[in-house]
């Protein structure tokens, strides 16, 4: 896997070049751009959520840089399905240019639209459908049913003179989906028999043996807890489940429950589920939250998010008891999702902090509350033999998911010499049946923190860390501009030490005989003065103290 950074060549005529800019290397920020004759197609346009090590930031973008400056080149922006992590980033590439054509299923348009309606851009859209064609520019789409823990998903075939791509999007092939719409294997067989030249696989479960359960196993589990919990059902699910969600409704409605929805996005993403008439809700079971209250424990199941441990969201507030509901002895809690890599320990913050307040906490670990949404390792070996693809190039995934993808596709008689094992950036051409790795651009992380996009860099992560984790001094000293003689101080100002502020005492006999030599010395320039207070104080709390603070020295000349 090339690693190192390269520029591609010219894009030679009929050749299909494809650049993915996120989802390798990561589970999030998906996006995929092809391009054709100097036009590009960009397929997902999605979000990574922040790790513990990545403080204050919101989200992470792709890197839009290799296209920024060919915005209007691009010919539509194709969506698989309405996650997070793949429509999560489109708001921000419209910013650049508003009227880049989406394409996507009905659900998926419609999650996509209330989210660009906070942004305040009105998008140019298409609704599509399973067995539909779409001419867009030099790109021949054609978009299959794909069965994922979303309704409508799509994966697209992409034909140019160059060949045939076929990106699944996020897919497994579950056979008894909840709303019978199934992976259309017969649509696999024909685009295989036609010759898919390259194949861009979801890879998240690729080191998971087997076949991944069905959605409808849950349902009886789900019943059986709610329908045994004592007082207060707590459900807490990705805000676009909306199978988890439909499932929730049809065991409180067994069991005489209704269900309040707990969080903007829960709220606002299954109001559009149930007016486009993907969410099926039993009459009189939805009841707002503010007249749930009134209901007793044992009639009420509250469906929130949270599931991820996120620090803002519903769950994470309840279980610091900084939420309307409180969790308590007798409340039962179902964490009805799967871990996202990098999220375990505040998972697991939030089931300790819950099951501290007395609630019984189910989640997949103790219980079959959850199935994933990702093809597992035999499904993927079922689309491999079906598809027989000339190129393999894993996508949607960590590194260690790619890698057991492509074991997968070898096993199956694909050569290792047709297997892309790529990363964000890398450049491959498609271009007489032969897929090549042809540059490597350097792409980076794009950060949301607050309202600015992008400003922040790694040196400012790596100064947060800092100071959440080794503590900040300041130190104030004023000295005579013509003797460098020391008029006030040094005043040691100290956060984030268990230490009394006493402790600094012994410190400041050190810092001024150090300027005082500067003095001696004729150093008079103020940056150096500040370095000296610098070195001073920190060789010395690392030393006294063991730490690594984050050090601000500040000499005044009078």
């Amino acid at each position: 896997m090339p690693t190192t950074v390269f520029d591609p060549p010219a894009l030679a005529p009929a050749t299909l070049r494809v650049t993915p800019l996120g989802g390798l290397g990561e589970v999030g920020r998906n996006m995929t751009v092809f391009e054709y004759e100097g036009k590009l197609l960009v397929v997902d346009c999605g979000v990574l959520f922040p790790e513990e090590h990545q403080p204050g930031v919101d989200l992470i973008l792709p890197d839009f840089e290799p296209i920024r400056h060919r915005l209007d080149d691009i010919v539509a922006v194709v969506l698989t399905h309405g996650h997070e992590d793949h429509i999560g980033a489109v708001p921000y590439l419209l910013k650049l240019k508003g009227d880049i054509p989406l394409l996507g299923s009905g659900l998926t348009l419609a999650l996509v639209e209330a989210k660009l309606k906070e942004h305040r851009i009105r998008p140019f859209t298409l609704t599509v459908k399973e067995g539909q064609r779409e001419k867009v520019g030099p790109f021949d789409l054609e978009f299959v049913a794909v069965n994922h823990s979303i309704p409508d998903a799509l994966a697209v075939a992409i034909r140019t003179p160059a060949g045939m791509a076929l990106a699944t999007g996020d897919f497994k092939m579950d056979q008894l989906p909840l709303d019978g719409r199934i992976t259309d294997l017969r649509a696999f067989a024909r685009l295989g028999e036609e010759g898919v030249d390259l194949f861009l696989v979801d890879s998240t479960n690729a080191d998971v043996p087997g076949f991944t359960p069905t959605e409808r196993s849950i349902g009886p589990v789900l019943e059986q807890v709610i329908g045994s919990a004592p007082r207060r059902v707590i459900v807490a699910s990705f805000s676009s489940h909306v199978h988890r969600v439909q499932q929730v409704l049809d065991a409180a409605h067994a069991h005489g429950r209704r269900v309040a929805l707990l969080g903007r996005s829960m709220v606002r993403n299954m109001t559009i589920a149930e007016e486009l008439g993907y969410l099926h809700v039993p009459e009189g079971v939805l009841i707002d939250y503010k007249k749930a209250r009134d209901l007793p424990d044992d009639r009420i199941v509250y469906m929130s998010t949270g599931s991820q441990g996120e620090p803002m969201a519903v769950l994470s507030r309840m279980a610091n008891l900084d939420h309307e509901i409180e969790p308590g002895p007798g409340d039962t809690v179902i964490l009805a999702s799967s871990l996202i890599p990098g999220n375990e320990n505040a998972v697991y913050r939030v089931i300790d902090g819950l099951t501290k307040l007395g609630a019984t906490v189910v989640h997949r670990g103790n219980a079959k509350v959850h199935v994933s949404g990702h093809a597992a390792a035999g499904e993927l070996l079922y689309c491999y033999n079906i598809l027989k693809p000339r190129n393999v190039m894993p996508v949607h995934g960590e590194y260690r998911h790619l890698m057991a993808n492509a074991r997968l596709a070898q096993d199956t008689g694909i050569t290792a010499e047709h297997t892309i094992i790529g990363e964000n950036g890398t450049v491959v051409d498609l271009r007489d049946g032969a897929a090549r790795v042809v540059g490597k651009l350097d792409i980076g992380f794009v950060y949301v923190d607050g309202s600015s996009v992008g400003e922040i860099t790694e040196a400012d992560l790596k100064d947060r860390r800092i100071l959440g984790e080794e503590g900040f001094i300041s130190v104030i000293v004023v000295v005579d501009s013509t003797t460098g003689r020391i008029i006030t101080g040094p005043e040691v100002h100290a956060r984030g030490f268990a230490e009394d502020a006493g402790v600094f005492e012994s410190v400041k006999p050190k810092i001024a005989a150090a300027l005082a030599e500067a003095a001696q010395s004729g150093v008079r320039d103020n940056h150096a003065l500040s370095q000296i207070v610098r070195r001073t104080i920190g060789r010395w709390v690392n030393q006294t103290l063991r730490r690594r603070p984050m050090i601000v020295p500040l000499v005044i000349e009078a």
